[in-house]
């Protein structure tokens, strides 16, 4: 049977305090998936308007939140998802990217989507990491 573990690292708007029926994120064996980020502080706001240089890096940092508290960092990340909701921002993504993850290149998707569930969130970002 395998075990799976809620990561709930503090800080981050814990899904359920505002009524969503989702995890931040599971540890599930040797794998953590990761749900979709948004550049939110604890409270659910957005961090950043209009800026999406700053949504990545937040969204990341939200991220990487999640990923330490079962045991991994951006090294451990083997598949992430960019959500766009302007393609435009692709290049300022990038950049904010290459900074936090050095030289990890994990697979890597990228989307233009029409929008996401906070309007005013730019970004949204999933991944899947192994800690082996």
């Amino acid at each position: 049977m395998k075990k799976i573990t809620e990561l709930v690292p503090p800080g981050l708007a814990y899904p359920p305090k505002f009524g969503s029926p989702t995890a931040l994120a599971l540890k599930v064996e040797n794998f953590i998936y990761v749900s979709g980020m948004i550049a939110w502080d604890e409270d659910r706001k957005i961090v950043g308007l209009g800026d999406p240089r700053q949504q990545t890096v937040q969204a990341l940092e939200n991220m990487r939140a999640c990923l330490q508290a079962g045991g991994a960092d951006f090294r451990d990340i083997v598949k992430i998802t960019f959500y766009l909701t302007d393609i435009r921002d692709k290049s300022v993504v990038w950049e904010a990217r290459k900074a936090l993850f050095g030289d990890a290149r994990p697979a890597s998707t990228l989307v233009a989507v029409s929008h996401l569930v906070d309007p005013h969130a730019l970004l949204e970002i999933d991944a899947v990491a192994y800690v082996g």
